[in-house]
């Protein structure tokens, strides 16, 4: 695979501009057969993509399936069940004041999309939002992280063999490359990273007024009160939390317990991690490992404050930190100061819901809120937090259905997408009102005639 080069991209924009000027795009019949192509392209290559993914960040064939390959299979038959659906024209009530007129909303692509992803789910969110700029009817310029060379080098090969570049490209590079395609200009920027990068993007997109989808990050909190089953809440915070080491957006950041039950809630979770993955984690064929030294130079140094509980083995030749759970965590150490992104789990305790709700508050809004409670509490704790999504009683489920959007808010990101949403991301809601000619209504035209009647109805 080759860098981007300045000329190799203004060759690519230049044809993606052609290609969509001939309107092929805008086929329903076009779209959904380039949604089947992809689809194929998957299916035939999926024993690849397990083994990229484990070469690059030791996912097993079960995660990488489950979190990664059988998501975007899903997403493109939900988009090609509903596509004929959602791109008709839409009527809509037209008020009485302006009969006999009739109001319509028509679909029709953005054009041309630039989609960066990142290395933590490097197939899945590359993947994802491509269905949807296929789907909306856009072209596309795809950028795979280069943190992850086995599966953006796979990757590089399906696009490649799947799709023409006028329609479809694939470019790889690191920040100059990046940096080189935010100078030019786009019709959508879907970006997803961390909230820092997301800044950038949005500084280049506001030259030319470009709309984005930012999927971004934070510091998810995980709160975990007096009524919570203990046993479940206890195997689901260890999942979501080790699923991809610790490495997912929407991971549980942090605990937020009542000091009445931390305890017992610590003990059952170190129990779970064993019961995932044995008294050995290392020696475990199912747990993920550190995208790379970099990385677990930054976790090391958010492990130096607190107690550690359990875990805190490394082995950096491995590329491998255990699951952590560190108490005594004070707001102002390093590790609440920053998403973690790693398999390090910090706890605080309170005492009174409120205390937590007070302490989510006066931080960034998060992309995720995890309440492990009864209902009456957990209702509380939504309408009084703010946070791209949620789950009661559970972590990570929300963004498995394809019924709810996906996003962020406030510094967590902005704009959504999954399913329909994905449609909707890449297209635009052009609305038009269609008047008749036989009859010309009076009321509008000056010198505005019977108007105190007008008046009346508008």
């Amino acid at each position: 695979m080759e860098n981007l080069t300045e000329n190799k991209l203004h060759s690519i924009l230049s044809k993606q501009k052609v290609f969509f000027a001939t309107h092929t795009t805008k086929s329903v019949d076009f779209r959904i057969n380039q949604l089947k192509k992809l689809k194929s392209v998957i299916i035939s290559n999926e024993p690849a993509i397990s083994k990229a993914l484990f070469k690059d960040l030791r996912k097993s064939e079960q995660e990488a399936y489950l979190t990664e390959i059988s998501i975007v299979k899903q997403e493109i038959d939900y988009h090609i069940s509903n596509l004929r659906e959602w791109s008709q024209i839409k009527r809509v009530y037209t008020p009485i004041h302006l009969l006999p007129s009739k109001s319509r909303i028509q679909y029709e692509p953005l054009g041309l999309a630039l989609i960066i992803a990142p290395w933590n789910y490097p197939f899945q969110l590359l993947f994802n939002p491509l269905i949807g700029s296929i789907s909306s009817g856009c072209t596309t310029i795809l950028k795979p992280s280069p943190y992850t060379p086995s599966i953006a080098s796979l990757m590089d090969k399906m696009i490649k063999e799947t799709f023409d570049e006028n329609y479809v490209a694939i470019v790889h590079g690191g920040k100059d490359e990046n940096e080189l395609l935010l100078k030019n200009r786009f019709d959508i920027i879907f970006f997803t990273g961390s909230p820092s990068l997301g800044k950038v993007v949005m500084r280049a997109a506001a030259e030319y007024l470009t709309p984005v989808i930012l999927e971004l990050g934070g510091k998810s909190p995980c709160i975990v009160d007096e009524s919570a089953n203990i046993e479940i809440t206890a195997k689901r915070i260890a999942w979501s939390k080790s699923i991809n080491a610790g490495q997912t957006c929407i991971a549980p950041d942090y605990l937020l317990v009542h000091e009445s039950i931390k305890e017992k809630l610590i003990y059952k979770i170190e129990i779970e991690f064993k019961e995932m993955f044995g008294v050995n984690c290392q020696e475990s064929k199912f747990y993920p490992r550190i995208v790379n030294q970099k990385a677990i130079e930054r976790l090391k140094k958010l492990m130096l404050n607190g107690t550690i509980r359990f875990g805190g083995e490394i082995d950096e030749s491995d590329k491998y930190i255990s699951p952590t759970i560190i108490d005594n965590i004070e707001e102002d150490f390093p590790i609440m100061k920053e998403e973690i992104f790693g398999p390090l789990l910090p706890v605080i305790t309170f005492k009174n819901i409120q205390e937590s709700i007070d302490f989510i508050n006066k931080n960034e809004k998060p992309l995720a809120l995890y309440i492990y409670s009864n209902s009456k509490i957990a209702k509380e704790v939504l309408l009084k937090t703010s946070s791209g999504g949620a789950c009661i009683n559970d972590g990570l489920m929300h963004i498995a259905n394809h019924n709810l959007p996906f996003g962020g808010v406030g510094n967590s990101g902005m704009g959504s997408y999954h399913g329909h949403k994905s449609f909707l991301a890449f297209s635009n809601e052009k609305t038009y009102v269609s008047s008749p000619t036989l009859i010309d209504v009076p009321f509008k035209y000056v010198p505005f005639k019977f108007f105190n009647f007008i008046k009346k109805i508008i």
